[in-house]
């Protein structure tokens, strides 16, 4: 008996320990399927050598390879951040009333030259440290939209016409500043709740292991859900004809429509994505200013992230709001510039 109640002491604190250690279930359900997928591809399955195979396998990868290291920035800033930046910092910085941080909060997106990948921790972190969520949110909208780098790429895309740059310039930055305040008149904490990480520096613990921990759990969790979004963003790539494209081309309103839903399921890093816009010559100015405002804001990869940080109820609300207010303001500043 005595013999038997030693490992009945000993081991359970071990089972403990080991259970904490777990990866989060979305991530070890990628982990299973990317362990699945390579081995088939090791064991010569014919059917994986199929033209749309081979397609959808080289899409899924380029958006995961393109947005990988936006992740990796926005989760180590995030790290950063809750690690060795001041609890009250944020809190003393932007204006005490949330109606007034909201835009500022928007402006100051300009600081983070990464795509939407990287806006999620950070603004995760933002509300983890006493920041108003409207006024996180307005930051994560604007940061992958307004950031020199990506109003660079579209003053490259877009040769000979400033207009557009700060058409998606405006219409970002009233997208951001129109949902930080929708959240503040309709928004529930019921529908936000943000998974449990380390947050700040605690006593006993170096600053240097919060940031570890803080960044391994934000990459291992919104890493699995940037697989996900990506592996349907790429099965829509495959699957719908580019005739598609001409049919609706033709129509101011429905072109508008059709560009800004292809943003949301082409998941194009917002980096890249002034490029494209571009080279839809067959659509309206206003058209392609959607699909570049939308895109950054609103797309699948971005849909899944924020599923996995602030829960489902959530991103589909928001997703859904997000949508509506950035084609009005595509259009009006669109109307009035282009």
């Amino acid at each position: 008996m005595t013999e038997a109640a030693i490992p009945a002491a000993t081991h359970p604190p071990e089972r403990r320990r080991r259970a904490f250690r777990r990866p989060p279930p979305a991530t070890a359900a990628v982990i299973a399927l990317g362990l699945a997928v390579a081995a088939l591809v090791l064991s010569g399955t014919p059917w994986l050598n199929d033209p749309a195979v081979a397609a959808w396998r080289t899409v899924c990868l380029a958006i995961t390879v393109q947005a990988l290291p936006f992740l990796l920035l926005g989760t180590a800033l995030s790290g950063a951040i809750n690690a060795f930046v001041p609890a009250d910092l944020f809190t003393k910085v932007l204006p005490k009333r949330a109606a007034l941080a909201v835009p500022v909060a928007g402006i100051a997106g300009v600081v983070l030259p990464g795509c939407e990948c990287a806006s999620v921790p950070v603004a995760n972190s933002l509300i983890r440290r006493g920041v108003t969520p409207a006024a996180a949110f307005a930051f994560l909208l604007s940061a992958p939209a307004i950031n020199p780098i990506v109003l660079t790429a579209t003053a490259v895309a877009f040769p000979g016409s400033p207009a557009m740059v700060l058409a998606r310039l405006l219409a970002s930055l009233a997208t951001a500043a129109v949902m930080g305040w929708l959240w503040l008149w309709l928004g529930r904490e019921e529908w936000l709740r943000p998974v449990v990480r380390h947050t700040g520096h605690r006593s006993g613990h170096s600053r240097f292991t919060e940031f570890r921990l803080g960044f391994q759990h934000d990459f291992l969790h919104a890493g699995g859900f940037l697989v996900l979004g990506a592996m349907a963003a790429a099965t829509f790539n495959v699957t719908v004809p580019r005739s598609v494209l001409d049919t609706f081309s033709g129509s101011p309103w429905l072109s508008v429509l059709f560009l800004a839903g292809l943003a949301v399921v082409l998941a194009v890093c917002s980096e890249a994505d002034a490029f494209v816009a571009a080279s839809l010559t067959g659509f309206s100015p206003t058209a392609r200013l959607a699909f570049m405002v939308v895109g950054p804001m609103v797309d699948l990869k971005l849909i899944a992230l924020q599923a996995g940080t602030f829960g489902r109820a959530f991103a589909v609300r928001f997703s859904t709001a997000t949508t509506v207010v950035a084609v009005a303001a595509s259009v009006l500043i669109g109307g009035a510039l282009l």
